[in-house]
């Protein structure tokens, strides 16, 4: 059942409805997405699995926080002290690294600075090796693409712990963007990492101590993640930038130069900000609207927002919001307070669809056999009025 609700959003109606324009990119593919409100501003060949350079580090990194630090309650099996080996095949790998060799023993910190800062194929390397089921770092990129499913990252594949050029190593840009959102949401402690400078690791090689992402000092609120750069997959970068209480993450790939990373990169922060601004729309609790309920002691329930609601609307005067409400009804009663059993779905041009789950706001029983009676009375008498009338007879 839809119910449309325009009233709702009217205060949002301005008389100045300049929309915002959707941002046009130079990136081969792009995802955008307002972290603070979970609406995706820029879609752009997103979902298309691509070779991800080093931004596939940022799988090995969550991995190696979800060691040191498990959500699920686990014991850690690694602590930011452990001393980790380095193995040939770690040293082997060549590129951007921290001139690892077979003689080093190196913390588990150290590793981790090196792989976001330095962006160290041998780093990572060593990490994945003391993840790893089966002690390889091919096993550990087995490890990688079973929990990117997990996540919900549905056009991940992983055939190394770093990125290097191999097949079957894809990302898209969306499961990146979602990668982006975990590190940041659920590793709070270590998310400052991303956004140090500089990591001088053994004062021997200074040829390789300074962060690549451009962005960071700019004073544009950028504090992460991770460069990538291959021949194949051209330049990218997955960012993020905090103004004010907003966080934008944003995923670009398929760029010529490095240059031109850095000025798309700021462009769309700029853009992210400055076109879109957020409004507070009603507090968690607010009754929507009503669902008929199906055999229940009351003929109704309220619909109420779950969380508070906010949206983001174009800077430069919101149009109208279309709104409505859609549900599986009449709701069959028992219902209990709290249950989700509808959502409001509202649309602004040029920005996706937003659904919110909308809940039960009273515990309904089941109706006694009066109510019964009175809801197949109520049924009969809607389908009689509904029926076409018999022709008249000529």
């Amino acid at each position: 059942m839809i119910r449309p609700l325009a009233a709702l959003f009217l205060l949002l109606a301005t008389a100045a409805p300049l929309a915002a324009q959707s941002f046009d990119t130079r990136a081969a593919a792009a995802y955008v997405i307002d972290h603070t409100t979970g609406t995706v501003l820029l879609e752009k060949n997103a979902d298309d699995p691509l070779p991800p350079a080093s931004m596939s580090k940022l799988m090995t990194l969550f991995m190696a926080f979800e060691a040191i630090n498990p959500l699920n309650g686990q014991n850690p099996i690694l602590t930011v002290d452990d001393v980790l080996p380095v193995s040939q095949h770690c040293m082997d790998y060549t590129g951007s690294t921290m001139f690892l060799d077979t003689t080093d023993r190196v913390s588990v910190e150290d590793l981790l600075r090196g792989i976001i800062v330095l962006s160290g194929n041998d780093a990572s390397c060593v990490i994945a090796e003391g993840l790893s089921r089966n002690g390889s770092e091919a096993g550990f990129a087995q490890q990688m693409t079973v929990r990117a499913q997990e996540l919900g990252m549905m056009n991940s594949s992983f055939a190394n712990s770093n990125g290097w050029p191999a097949a079957g190593q894809r990302m898209s840009m969306r499961d990146l963007g979602i990668l982006a959102d975990r590190l940041i949401t659920d590793y709070p402690t270590f998310y400052p990492l991303f956004a140090e400078t500089e990591f001088d690791y053994d004062g021997e090689h200074p040829a390789n101590t300074r962060n690549r992402n451009p962005l960071l000092g700019l004073g544009i609120g950028a504090d992460g993640l991770k460069t990538g750069h291959t021949s194949e997959a051209g330049y990218g970068l997955v960012g993020s930038a905090k103004q004010g209480d907003r966080r934008v993450i944003f995923v670009l790939t398929g760029l010529d130069s490095a240059a031109a990373r850095a000025e798309e990169a700021e462009r769309i922060i700029n853009w992210a900000f400055r076109q879109f601004s957020q409004r507070d729309i009603a507090r968690g609790g607010t009754r929507i609207a009503e669902a008929e309920v199906w055999m229940g002691e009351q003929p109704l329930v309220g619909l109420a927002l779950r969380e508070d609601l906010s949206l983001l609307v174009p800077a430069a005067g919101a149009n109208r919001i279309d709104a409505e409400v859609v549900y599986n009804g009449p709701i069959s009663a028992p219902i209990t307070e709290g249950d989700e059993i509808a959502e409001l779905v509202i649309r602004l041009e040029n920005l996706p669809e937003t659904r919110v789950p909308l809940v039960a706001d009273a515990t309904i029983a089941a109706g006694g056999f009066n109510s019964r009676l009175r809801t197949a009375a109520d049924i009969l008498v809607t389908r009689m009025s509904d029926a076409d009338p018999a022709p008249l007879a000529e």
